[in-house]
């Protein structure tokens, strides 16, 4: 280590301080200030700092919805210099998503000019728009004169600015939000406020209503831009309770018909937050790459409803399949998290469930009312009292008259000579002379009258807890009256449906390009696919002392089954084969195929069509291709086969009914294939008894039309019914020497 380093002179005392401490405590005074000053909107009036601040700068700028537009450039001025200590561009930013009304269900902000657009295209400069408040902010704001809330210095502590808004609306589940802090985030979807308010009612006319009764009143979320929303009432209950989930929205479509029998599909709502724009582009790109087959073109035709059209690739295509192919690729269907972490009580970060939040804002609405009740009452108090002094001077006249004539002191004379108070004294100093006519007397007698009616109303209703929620209920009523379901801001845009029950498999199928393509194995297991339907298989090439093992036709959007000769099954996608212009790859990359397994048949699957599974020591059963097929690269485990022993055959049956099995022995056995049982999987049961030796060949037929099989000549032999008598038997016999004509080959097919 070297010598430690003297401070430089004139540099001040310097203070040793542990590492570790300093950065927890500006990390902790860092986080806190994200949290409560940045990122989490307060449960109370469902705003961030910089919303509540844009709302109170634009009060303060008396900018009400009757009142003339003014510049945008004027409001986040005032914002950031007086209020908001950040940069413009993030003011700006706030401002315009308040006036957008496909990012905020109920905007707080009437802009003027282009405020940008659901393609995602920005707003103009703040230079040239305008904007003024919607009746939504002055709900916010309704009461902020009448001390309902607190207010505390702004930064530069050259003025006030209010600590939440009284929020007479239910903005928080109204509008949502969304943000992120330090170790934690926010996302809460918008809703309807009609279906909040009734909710909010339930809950004052029973504390301890139910997530379910709540959610009787609020079906869900509502966006600004419609949509489905796909889960189910459990999911959607869950979510509520918990204050964590999320809601599956799909675009909202329905098929249009055109001439000769074609069809368009035509979406007109896509998922909130999704930018047309790009999901237009993705859409194409995916066209473009052959991934949405079923798909020919796609066109924008929106105007300022929106408007995309799909035009499926024919007229027979399903259009259900087609949607669900979309859901599954691209931002047609989306998923909105809900995650209610909020400042409860303004204060404390919290993930509140429904109930809680709907509590939390009624709570504050209560202690707003209060707030104000008191103000008014201070405020008539005050008036009586002066009313009081007006009264006394009115009945006296000529001595108030006469005392501020010649008194050189009026006002100690006045309270002295009245009883009146130094307020009363000073009202009545300050008083007109032409408010000295008889008429404002009777006026002044009727407002006196008055407030004292009002004095005792608001006295009443501060002393009673009922009155208050019973006030508070008539202001919700009058809330959800102004945004019923029947106005056009309020009507319900998101609806609900269940998700189409489709087939996994149709949708993956319908995922793939459908060509025409041959497979080809060959005896050193090397894997390929050819495009097309070859007829030849003789012009196909291999790797030195390689050649075919096994080639069949298919198409891309089938699935192909590969059995090994341990008695697994492996499935694979047509589509997926490497490419045939080259060898091939080793078809243990695709599987887990054991060292010395290896594939005995391999064939397309149809879930429906059974097949004969025939081990080489004879013993077998019948299975469909549905129980073969598997998802993974483990495979299914099939047939069971003892030691030495593989499966020798997987023989489809079609419409046969009788079983013809030959051994190695050259004894032939014909038996009904009724006396093999269906089984999912196992070892089967003996088809056909040897002493020495296995299966050399097995065949299913059907009786009526008798037994065929070809010699190495090509020439084709046919044994009847009658002339097969001879063979016939049961399952498990040992059979008899086949007949004269059958292949040395010991093979049906020669």
């Amino acid at each position: 280590m070297g010598k430690p380093v003297d401070p430089p002179s004139g540099g001040g005392e310097i203070q040793p301080v542990d590492l570790r401490e300093a950065l927890e405590e500006r990390y902790l005074a860092y986080a806190l200030s994200t949290i409560m000053g940045r990122a989490l909107p307060d449960v109370r009036d469902g705003l961030k700092p910089v919303h509540r601040r844009i709302v109170h700068a634009m009060r303060v700028l008396r900018l009400d919805p009757g009142q003339a537009y003014k510049k945008c450039a004027r409001i986040v001025g005032d914002v950031m210099g007086r209020f908001h200590p950040h940069g413009d561009a993030a003011i700006y930013d706030a401002l315009v998503r308040l006036a957008q009304d496909f990012s905020v269900r109920y905007p707080l902000v009437d802009g003027q000019g282009n405020f940008g657009n659901v393609d995602g295209d920005s707003a103009a400069a703040m230079r040239y728009t305008e904007a003024r408040m919607t009746e939504v902010a002055t709900l916010l704001l309704r009461g902020i004169d009448e001390n309902a809330v607190d207010f505390r210095p702004t930064y530069n502590e050259e003025d006030e600015e209010p600590v939440v808004l009284p929020g007479a609306f239910p903005n928080l589940l109204a509008n949502g939000s969304s943000g992120i802090a330090v170790g934690m985030a926010t996302n809460i979807p918008p809703h309807n406020a009609a279906e909040l308010c009734d909710a909010a009612l339930k809950i004052i006319e029973n504390p301890d209503a139910t997530v379910d009764q709540l959610l009787r009143s609020i079906e869900g979320p509502d966006f600004p831009t419609g949509g489905v929303i796909v889960d189910n009432r459990a999911t959607i209950r869950q979510a509520y309770e918990t204050g964590r989930g999320s809601f599956r929205v799909r675009a909202r479509w329905e098929r249009e018909d055109a001439t000769r029998g074609q069809w368009f599909v035509v979406v007109h709502e896509i998922p909130y937050q999704v930018q047309k724009s790009r999901l237009i582009e993705k859409i194409a790109e995916l066209l473009q790459a052959r991934k949405l087959p079923l798909l020919a073109d796609i066109r924008d035709e929106s105007a300022e409803d929106i408007r995309i059209v799909l035009e499926p690739k024919s007229k027979t295509v399903d259009p259900e399949i087609l949607m669900e192919s979309l859901f599954r690729l691209t931002d047609l269907e989306s998923r909105i998290p809900l995650n209610m972490n909020v400042l409860s009580g303004g204060k404390v970060p919290k993930v509140l469930s429904l109930k809680e939040v709907l509590a939390e804002w009624l709570a504050h609405q209560r202690e707003v009312l209060e707030r104000r009740a008191r103000h008014r009452l201070a405020q008539i108090e005050r008036r009586l009292e002066i009313l009081a002094g007006y009264l006394i001077v009115f009945l006296n006249i000529d001595d108030v008259i006469r005392i501020i004539r010649e008194e050189d002191e009026p006002k100690q004379e006045l309270m002295r000579f009245f009883t009146l108070s130094d307020v009363q004294a000073e009202a009545v100093l300050n008083m007109r002379l032409r408010s000295l006519r008889k008429l404002e007397e009777f006026e002044l007698r009727r407002e006196f009258d008055q407030l004292t009616v009002e004095k005792a109303e608001k006295e009443a209703l501060l002393g009673s807890t009922e009155k208050q929620w019973s006030a508070v209920a008539e202001e919700v009523r009058a809330v959800r009256e102004t945004f019923s379901k029947k106005t056009k801001l309020g009507k319900r845009r998101t609806r609900f449906a269940d998700a189409p029950d489709h087939d996994i498999g149709d949708i993956t199928t319908a995922l793939i390009e459908k060509e025409s393509v041959t497979i080809v194995l060959s005896k050193k297991g090397f894997l390929r696919g050819m495009k097309g339907h070859l007829a030849d298989f003789s012009n196909l090439t291999f790797r030195e002392g390689d050649g075919l093992n096994i080639a069949f036709h298919a198409m891309t959007t089938d699935k192909l089954l590969f059995v090994s000769k341990h008695g697994r099954v492996f499935t694979m996608q047509a589509d997926k084969l490497p490419g045939g212009r080259g060898q091939g790859d080793p078809i243990r990359l695709a599987f887990d195929l054991e060292d010395k397994d290896d594939i005995a048949a391999a064939f397309t699957a149809e879930p429906e069509r059974r097949r004969l599974m025939v081990s080489s020591e004879g013993t077998g059963f019948v299975a469909t291709e549905g129980d073969m097929i598997s998802g993974t690269r483990k495979g299914k485990q099939l047939m069971n086969v003892g030691k030495g022993s593989v499966v020798e055959l997987a023989q489809e049956i079609g419409e046969g009914d009788t079983v013809a099995i030959v051994g190695e022995n050259r004894k032939l056995l014909v038996f009904p294939l009724s006396q093999v049982p269906q089984m999912a999987r196992g070892k089967g049961v003996r088809l056909q008894r040897y002493k020495d030796g296995g299966v050399s060949d097995a065949k299913v037929f059907k009786l009526s039309e008798g037994l065929t099989w070809s010699d190495s000549a090509g020439r084709a032999f046919l044994r009847s019914d009658e002339e097969l008598m001879e063979w016939k038997g049961d399952r498990a016999q040992a059979g008899r020497l086949v007949p004269k004509g059958f292949p040395k080959t010991n093979k049906f097919a020669g």
